[in-house]
């Protein structure tokens, strides 16, 4: 579909999204099991996705990306519902993003030590190599 046709949908199925935002059709109505969005539905049941459903399943899988939990990510969706200026939402976004920015060079501070403790058993293996063998680094 082209980008001016896009422009103008309404609605989507769960097809449609599924295939654009490249998740299982499961993964998406997992998120409505869990409150996260709300499509409606026809007479028959079936579902179709408004814009505002569709930008929401972007954040929402824009969240899960950054290494938010569906918790996280339902308050950010609730703040923007309470302030629509959207600051609430933001502040909430950076406070959540600093604490993922302090677990993830908690994470590279714990491999740079995971990486010396190889490196010095690898050295101590070559030299018992050499030691015992006659034989130098590999």
């Amino acid at each position: 579909m082209n980008r001016e046709a896009d422009e103008k949908r309404t609605s989507w199925s769960i097809s449609d999204l599924a295939q654009e935002l490249d998740v299982s059709t499961r993964t998406i109505r997992y998120y409505e099991e869990v409150g996260l969005i709300l499509p409606a539905r026809t007479e028959r049941g079936i579902r179709y996705y408004s814009r505002q459903d569709r930008a929401r399943l972007r954040l929402i899988l824009r969240g899960k990306r950054f290494g938010f939990s569906l918790e996280q990510i339902r308050e950010m969706i609730e703040l923007f519902g309470e302030d629509r200026s959207g600051r609430a939402q933001l502040l909430r976004a950076i406070e959540y993003g600093n604490q993922k920015l302090a677990e993830i060079d908690e994470k590279i501070r714990e491999l740079g030590q995971l990486r010396e403790d190889i490196l010095a058993y690898k050295r101590g293996f070559e030299q018992k190599l050499l030691e015992e063998h006659g034989e130098g680094k590999r």
